[in-house]
């Protein structure tokens, strides 16, 4: 199960940013034939927060979103240096973005978002004891912020308002915890 069954016979570079790397490589398919596959490296962890109050409300940040050419609502999201301790990055993104200062963050949940094309790894994690401060988005950010209860947002997951991988697979996993007692 372990053994790569694809042969990588050459591989460049197209791309590169101070976020992502796009390779290009020539390879040997897992049947034997002739192909090209791209890759995405990431260079940062991708980073998501659901903040939880005592009541089970949440918060959810709304923007639109280029690559989708439409608006989107997400749980708190950013990205954090490869190497970093993602926990700082999950404080200083969940305060960027809505304000919100937690007493406790717990990691919930990794994910590789598009393991097609990418090795972009995303870390997830509940923050609870909240204290409201003031956001500060970044100059590319023109956010949205609205409190929800958190059953609202399951809901827009399952109707599909809310399609983001990361907040759907937090909210997801959230709402089982809460069934089983663990929140």
């Amino acid at each position: 199960m372990n053994d790569n069954p694809w042969k990588t016979l050459s591989s460049e570079e197209k791309y590169n940013n101070k976020w992502i790397t796009v390779t290009e490589h020539q390879v040997i398919n897992p049947s034997g034939g002739k192909g090209i596959y791209g890759e995405v490296h990431f260079k940062n962890l991708a980073i998501g927060v659901l903040p939880l109050d005592d009541e089970h409300n949440t918060w959810l940040v709304g923007q639109y979103r280029y690559p989708l050419k439409a608006y989107s609502w997400e749980i708190p999201e950013g990205g954090g240096p490869l190497g970093s301790d993602p926990e700082l990055s999950a404080k200083r993104e969940l305060a960027e973005e809505t304000g919100l200062v937690a007493s406790k963050l717990t990691e919930i949940q990794r994910i590789h978002l598009s393991n097609s094309v990418s090795d972009e790894l995303a870390i997830i994690y509940l923050a609870q004891d909240l204290q409201l401060g003031e956001a500060a988005p970044e100059e590319t950010e023109d956010l949205q912020l609205i409190k929800v209860p958190f059953t609202k947002a399951f809901e827009m997951v399952m109707n599909g308002e809310i399609t983001d991988s990361m907040s759907v697979a937090a909210i997801l996993k959230v709402h089982l915890m809460i069934q089983k007692g663990a929140i």
